[in-house]
C-alpha cells in the first residue's frame, strides 16, 4: 500500500523522531527455530507487496540488511507473472533461493512431499482483469487451490498468510476460509492498517458500546477501500460482545453523499473530527468544494452499530477515524499513519504478526475479520454498481471475538527514497 509520490515531499515534516535501528521490534520474543517459507506471489518488483513483505525475510525488517530479522527463511518462490521490472531472479542469485515454475514445485522444493513449514500468498499487483464491480481479480482462489492440493496430497497442512483480502468476491473468499478449515490449515490475512501508528495513540475501549464510527479514506475503492474497511473493522470488533455481524450495506456517491448529511445518515461531527486529525487537515466546507466524486460506504451491523466510510479524493490523502460511544455519547478520533518511504516500516509489523503465526500455528489476529471485510467490500461495490441500492447481507451476520490488541509501534527508521534501495 504505497501512496502517491507527492506525499514524499512532506515526509521530513510528518515523520516522528527516529530511534536507532537496534531499538526496533525490541519487544518481540526471540525464537530459536527458523521456519522454512515458500512464497507464492503474483509479481515481484521493487516496492510491490511481494517486495515489502517477502524481502524482509531476505533484507531484515528495515530492508537494508542492518535491522533485526524475522525467524522466517525464504526457501522457494513461485511468481505468477514476470514483468520487465522483476527483481526475483536477481534476488534468487543473490540470496540463494530457487524459483519454481509451479506452486506445487515451490511447496515441495521440486520433490513429491510438502517441504516447507509455512506459505506466504501475496496476490497483489500484476496485470489482471477487472470484475464487473471494478475490483482487480487477483488469482487468489486459483493459487490457493494449488496450495490446498499439496496439503491434501500430503495429508497435512502448514500455516498460510494471504495478503490483504481473501478474494475479490464473497464466494471465493468463503471458499478459501472453508477450505482452510477443512484442511486444518492455520489461515491469516489482512491489511497492514490495523498495526499502524496512531496519532493520538488511542483505541476503542475494550467491551465498550459503540454507536457510530466515521472514517475517511482515499484513492481506489478496491485496493484502498479494503484498507479502510480493515481499519474500521479493527475498531468495531472491540465493542461489547465482540463482532456480531453485518446486516446490510449501501454505497452512495456524488450528491447522494451530501444528501445523506441532511438525512442524518452519518454524524457530521464525527466526520469533522476525523478530517481534523489529518496531518493536512481540511474542513468539511473545503471537502465539499474540492471533492468532485465523494463516495460513502454505509455499513449497518446486527447490533445497531453504524459505520460510515468516506472516500474523498482531491481533498484527503490519509486515513483517519472517529467514533462515538453509545453509553456516554463521548467521542474519540485518531489518524492512522503510514511511512510513505522505504522501508515502509508498517509492513514490518505485519510481518511480525506473520512470524508469530508461523511459529505458533495460531492466527495472530482473527481471519474472520478479513473474511468479513472481504465480503462487505464486495457487497458495497455491488451496491455502487446498482446505483446505491441498499443490500441485505445475511451471510455476513456471523460473530467472532478477538484477543488481539493494538499498541503504538516504535517510531520508524529514517525514510529512504522509494526508488532507491
Amino acid at each position: 500500500m504505497l501512496r502517491r509520490l507527492f506525499h514524499l515531499a512532506l515526509l521530513s515534516i510528518l515523520s516522528p523522531i527516529f530511534p536507532p535501528t537496534s531499538q526496533l521490534l525490541a519487544d518481540e520474543p526471540s525464537r530459536e527455530k527458523t521456519i522454512r517459507i515458500a512464497a507464492v506471489v503474483t509479481e515481484y518488483r521493487h516496492n510491490s507487496h511481494a517486495d515489502v513483505i517477502v524481502s524482509r525475510l531476505l533484507q531484515t525488517f528495515t530492508l537494508d540488511g542492518k535491522g533485526k530479522s524475522p525467524k522466517l527463511k525464504l526457501v522457494s518462490l513461485y511468481t505468477d507473472q514476470t514483468p520487465q521490472s522483476d527483481i526475483s531472479r536477481k534476488f534468487s542469485k543473490q540470496y540463494g533461493f530457487p524459483i519454481f515454475d509451479s506452486v506445487e514445485g515451490a511447496l515441495t522444493l521440486g520433490g513429491n512431499k510438502l517441504a516447507v513449514e509455512g506459505v506466504l500468498l501475496i496476490a497483489e499487483h500484476g496485470e489482471y482483469r477487472k470484475s464487473s464491480t471494478g475490483q482487480t481479480i487477483y488469482p487468489k482462489r486459483r493459487l490457493f487451490e494449488k496450495i490446498a492440493g499439496v496439503f491434501e496430497k500430503n495429508h497435512r497442512s502448514v500455516p498460510v498468510f494471504c495478503d490483504k483480502h481473501l478474494a475479490d468476491n464473497w464466494k471465493d473468499a468463503k471458499w478459501l476460509y472453508d477450505t482452510a478449515k477443512r484442511l486444518k490449515a492455520p489461515l491469516m490475512a489482512g491489511s497492514s492498517l490495523p498495526m499502524l501508528w496512531r496519532y493520538p495513540p488511542v483505541d476503542v475501549r475494550k467491551n465498550a458500546s459503540l454507536k457510530e464510527i466515521v472514517a475517511v479514506s482515499y484513492h481506489t475503492l478496491d485496493a484502498y477501500g479494503f484498507h479502510a474497511m480493515e481499519m474500521v473493522q479493527t475498531l468495531a470488533e472491540r465493542r461489547k460482545g465482540g463482532e456480531t455481524g453485518i446486516k446490510s450495506v449501501q454505497c452512495l456517491q456524488n450528491a447522494a453523499v451530501w444528501k445523506a448529511e441532511t438525512e442524518k445518515i452519518f454524524d457530521v461531527k464525527l466526520l469533522q473530527q476525523a478530517l481534523a486529525r489529518l496531518k493536512r487537515p481540511v474542513t468539511l466546507e473545503d471537502v465539499k468544494k474540492r471533492v468532485k466524486n465523494p463516495i460513502l460506504f454505509i455499513i449497518d451491523y446486527k447490533d445497531g452499530l453504524r459505520v460510515n466510510v468516506f472516500t474523498l479524493n482531491h481533498a484527503v490523502g490519509e486515513w483517519a477515524a472517529a467514533w462515538r460511544y453509545a453509553e456516554t455519547g463521548k467521542t474519540e478520533s485518531t489518524l492512522f499513519w503510514t511511512q510513505e518511504a522505504r522501508p515502509f516500516m508498517h509492513f514490518s509489523f505485519l510481518v511480525q504478526g506473520i512470524d508469530r503465526m508461523m511459529h505458533t500455528g495460531k492466527a495472530t489476529w482473527p481471519v474472520e475479520r478479513t473474511l468479513m471485510t472481504s465480503g462487505a467490500l464486495d457487497a458495497l461495490l455491488i451496491s455502487k454498481a446498482n446505483h446505491g441500492k441498499k443490500l441485505k447481507t445475511p451471510y455476513l451476520e456471523f460473530s467472532y471475538k478477538t484477543e488481539w490488541n493494538w499498541k503504538q509501534p516504535p517510531p520508524p527508521p529514517k525514510g529512504r527514497p522509494i526508488n532507491g534501495q
